[in-house]
């Protein structure tokens, strides 16, 4: 355990990033797992609702922090091209 207080605002802080980070970060997988089960099921409605949210994550997710703005790019690319092909 950390002694300076210095060191221990530290820990505390840290744990606060943490569980924001992995809340921001699940919270992303979540959006994309839906989207992808959508577009397996061949719900091309819910997949058009849902595709509109998942970037609205990724945007997001770049905000945050949690991916970066090409990542996100590719994966809006990849997605909005299995959407395509759904149609």
């Amino acid at each position: 355990m950390a002694n300076h207080f210095s060191a221990i605002k530290r820990a505390r802080q840290t744990v606060k990033r943490t569980s924001r980070n992995r809340a921001n970060t699940s919270r992303l997988r979540s959006s994309l797992r839906e989207f992808r089960e959508s577009l397996a099921k061949g719900d091309k409605k819910a997949a058009e609702q849902l595709f509109r949210q998942t970037v609205s994550a990724l945007d997001k997710a770049i905000q945050k922090g949690v991916i970066h703005k090409n990542t996100a790019g590719r994966y809006k690319s990849r997605l909005s091209t299995r959407l395509s092909a759904l149609k």
